[in-house]
């Protein structure tokens, strides 16, 4: 049986990272694949536990280093209960951010050196990355504007507009330094608009890796 795509949805709150993954699974099932959609932190009952901890406010206080943790503890449960099954089975696996927003939230954001995210990243993963991400990208009061229309904020969201640009900025090296897999599309316009350039965009890689 042939082995199922990685695909990840990053961007900063606001983004619209859940239209993109509707439009993603929609395309892909099109073209008679099993989709798994799933999220981070979260996809396990014991992932979800962890999510409310980490985004809620019982614990403000948290150490970073602690939210670090917690976060690969979570990745950790999720590839093996979801991730990685769901791969071998030869479904596409679609995830509401994975260890790219790691990199740009406890390292870009919160300064923890990159090296030690890397370092967790190969123990906890070993050889699985994201075969594709789609790093839904805009400027960061926009997106904050967006997600304080939709809910009230979260631990992460409460953070000074300072906290996000370096965010942004962690998300833009990222897909600098990954050009063969990252796609980034310009999430300020119209949802028409964006709508369209996301689905030409995975039409396009379905296309070029025969899928």
């Amino acid at each position: 049986m042939t082995p199922g795509r990685f695909v990840t949805i990053e961007g900063i709150e606001g983004a619209g990272k859940s239209t993109a993954m509707d439009l993603l699974r929609q395309r892909i099932e099109a073209r008679g694949h099993a989709v798994v959609i799933t999220r981070e932190p979260g996809g396990t009952a014991l992932g979800e536990a962890l999510r409310a901890l980490l985004l809620g406010h019982r614990e403000d206080d948290m150490a970073d280093t602690t939210e670090l943790l917690l976060m690969f503890a979570a990745r950790a449960e999720h590839l093996h209960k979801v991730i990685e099954p769901a791969l071998q089975s030869g479904s596409w696996v679609l995830c509401d951010r994975f260890t790219d927003a790691t990199y740009a939230y406890q390292g870009y954001g919160r300064g923890i050196d990159l090296a030690r995210i890397e370092a967790l990243e190969q123990w906890v993963q070993g050889d699985i990355r994201p075969d594709l991400t789609l790093l839904m990208d805009l400027p960061v009061e926009a997106g904050l504007d967006r997600a304080g229309r939709r809910s009230a904020p979260d631990r992460f969201e409460r953070q000074a507009l300072a906290f996000f640009d370096r965010v942004r900025a962690g998300y833009l090296a990222l897909a600098e330094r990954w050009p063969q897999r990252f796609r980034v599309i310009d999430a300020e316009p119209a949802l028409d608009h964006v709508s369209a350039r996301i689905v030409a965009m995975i039409d396009h890689y379905l296309d070029e890796v025969g899928a």
